[in-house]
C-alpha cells in the first residue's frame, strides 16, 4: 500500500464533499461553473461505493418517485443549468417521447439513470475513496480530510490527504432493522432481508412458501405489491403487517405539500428545540405514507383476485409491532406479534421476512471524532445546525462543515426530501463564496407559518404592451 502524494505546497481547496448521494450530485453539479464568480471553485468529492447507484435494490418495474421531476438535482435553483432532467432527456434523444407520456413522476429507475448521467460527466468526483478523519489545522486555518483509495474488491490501495477550507457532508442514511429482528437478520439461513436489498433478493424470497412484509410506508407498499403479482391466485401466502393504525396514504394535498418548502424549513428552525422534537414524530404521514396510486393498484389486485368467488390468500394488518422473532428448526420463522389496540398477542410462523422498516440518518461522530472538541451539541448531544446548513464550531474554526440530509432535527421533514435539494445546495454554495451566485425566493408557500408578519413581496408591474397593429 502507498501513500497518494499530497505535497504541502498544493494549492487548498474551497470545498471537499464526503458522499456522494443525489444530495451532494445535486452540489456539485450546481458548483460546476458557478456562475458569477472570476475562478471557478476548487472542489472535490469523495464516496466510497465504486460508482453511483441510487437505491438499486427498490428499482422495481413501474415503481415512481414521490416527488416530480423539477425536483431533480438543479432545477429549482438553476433552470437553465446544462446538468437538468430535462437536458438528460435531451441528451439521450427521448425529449420528445417524454413529452408525449405526459409524466410529471418518473420511475425510480430513470432517475437513478439521470443522477448516473450527471455522475459519469462532472469532474472531481471520486469512487472508491473512503474518507476515514476529519481534523483542523490551527496552523493553516483549513481542514485535513484523510482518506483511503480502495481496490476492486475493496481492499486499501493508497492513502491520501486533502486540505480544503471548508467540508460539506452528504453521507446519507442506513438501513434500520428493529431490534427483535437484528440477529435474524445477520443469520443467512432463512431470508430476513432489509427493503434495501430488496431486488437482490427477490427470486430467492419468491420460492419461499410464505412471505411477511413489514413496514407500512411506501417501499412496503411496492414491495407487497410486487410480490402479490408474482404469487398464483388463491396461493398467495402473503402477510402485510405495519405499526401505523392503517395503511395510510401520504398527505398529498397542494397545502400539506408547502412542509416541503423552504418558508416551512425556516419556520421549523426557529422553534425551540423541545417543540421541534414532539413536532417530528406527528408528522409522519407526510413523508412516511404510501402513494394513493399504489394502494388503489393493491386493492385492483386484490378486488382482481376474487373475481371466481374467493379471497386471495393474504392478510393485511395494521396496528402490530413484533415484539420477538426466533427460528424454528433452523428453516422457518416465528414472529412474536402484538395488536396495541386490542391488547392481544399471536404468533405468526413465516418462511421469509422484508424488513420495510425504513432508514436512519448515519452518525456524524465517527468521521467527525477529531472536529468533536469544536463542535457544539444541543440538550439530545446532537450537533446543532445554524440555518445555513453549518455545523455549529468554536470560533476558533474559521472554515465550515455544512450537511446534507443530517439536519431533520433542526429543519423538520423536508431534510431528506428531493425536493429541497437544490435550495439546499445553491443556499450553501451562496454562504460559502459570500457572493449571490443563485439567486433564492423570499417566500415559496401561500401558507404563512406562525404568527409572525410578513410583508409580501411589492407586484411587479408588466410594461404596457405595444400593439402589433396602430389603430387609426
Amino acid at each position: 500500500m502507498t501513500d497518494l502524494p499530497t505535497p504541502e505546497t498544493d494549492r487548498p481547496l474551497d470545498l471537499v464533499g464526503i458522499g456522494i448521494g443525489p444530495f451532494n450530485l445535486s452540489l456539485a453539479a450546481l458548483a460546476h461553473g458557478i456562475p458569477g464568480t472570476p475562478h471557478p471553485l476548487a472542489t472535490t468529492f469523495y464516496e466510497q461505493r465504486p460508482a453511483f447507484h441510487w437505491h438499486p435494490g427498490l428499482l422495481i418495474d413501474g415503481a415512481s418517485l414521490q416527488v416530480p421531476f423539477l425536483a431533480d438535482l438543479v432545477t429549482l435553483a438553476d433552470p437553465a443549468s446544462p446538468w437538468t432532467f430535462l437536458n438528460h432527456l435531451r441528451s439521450r434523444d427521448r425529449l420528445f417521447p417524454f413529452y408525449f407520456a405526459e409524466r410529471f413522476h418518473i420511475q425510480r429507475a430513470e432517475y437513478d439513470a439521470y443522477c448516473r448521467w450527471v455522475s459519469d460527466h462532472l469532474p472531481d468526483l471520486h469512487f472508491s475513496h473512503q474518507v476515514d478523519a476529519v481534523r483542523w489545522n490551527n496552523e493553516r486555518h483549513l481542514f485535513e480530510v484523510d482518506f483511503t483509495q480502495l481496490g476492486t474488491h475493496g481492499e486499501a490501495e493508497a492513502l491520501g490527504r486533502a486540505h480544503t477550507r471548508h467540508i460539506v457532508l452528504g453521507i446519507g442514511t442506513e438501513p434500520h432493522i428493529p431490534d427483535p429482528l437484528k440477529p435474524l437478520a445477520e443469520a443467512e439461513a432463512v431470508p430476513v432481508i432489509h427493503s434495501a436489498d430488496y431486488l437482490h433478493h427477490r427470486e430467492k424470497l419468491l420460492d419461499a412458501t410464505h412471505i411477511t412484509v413489514i413496514g407500512s410506508g411506501q417501499s412496503g407498499a411496492e414491495i407487497y405489491l410486487d410480490l402479490l403479482r408474482a404469487r398464483p391466485t388463491g396461493r398467495e401466502k402473503l402477510h402485510w403487517l405495519a405499526r401505523t393504525q392503517a395503511f395510510a396514504p401520504m398527505e398529498y394535498s397542494k397545502l400539506g405539500l408547502e412542509h416541503f418548502t423552504p418558508d416551512y424549513s425556516r419556520y421549523f428552525h426557529a422553534l425551540p428545540e423541545s417543540v421541534r422534537d414532539e413536532l417530528v414524530p406527528h408528522q409522519w404521514q407526510l413523508h412516511k405514507g404510501i402513494d394513493a396510486d399504489t394502494i388503489a393498484a393493491i386493492h385492483d389486485e386484490l378486488y382482481r383476485r376474487t373475481l371466481h368467488g374467493r379471497w386471495p390468500d393474504t392478510t393485511l394488518t395494521p396496528g402490530v409491532s413484533v415484539r420477538t422473532a426466533g427460528r424454528i428448526a433452523n428453516t422457518r420463522i416465528e414472529l412474536h406479534l402484538e395488536h396495541t389496540q386490542q391488547n392481544t398477542r399471536s404468533r405468526l410462523t413465516t418462511d421469509a421476512v422484508v424488513l420495510a422498516t425504513g432508514y436512519r440518518e448515519r452518525s456524524l461522530d465517527r468521521i467527525l471524532t477529531g472536529l468533536d472538541p469544536y463542535m457544539r451539541r444541543d440538550a439530545s448531544a446532537r450537533p446543532r445546525i445554524d440555518n445555513r446548513f453549518r455545523l455549529v464550531l468554536d470560533p476558533a474554526v474559521t472554515g465550515n462543515v455544512y450537511v446534507q440530509n443530517a439536519e431533520r432535527h433542526t429543519h423538520g421533514v423536508g431534510a431528506p426530501d428531493l425536493g429541497l435539494a437544490a435550495w439546499r445546495s445553491a443556499t450553501i454554495l451562496n454562504d460559502l463564496t459570500g457572493t449571490n451566485p443563485y439567486p433564492l425566493p423570499e417566500r415559496t408557500a401561500f401558507t404563512t407559518f406562525g404568527l409572525t408578519p410578513r410583508t409580501p413581496p411589492a407586484p411587479t408591474r408588466s410594461p404596457d404592451l405595444i400593439p402589433l397593429v396602430q389603430g387609426n
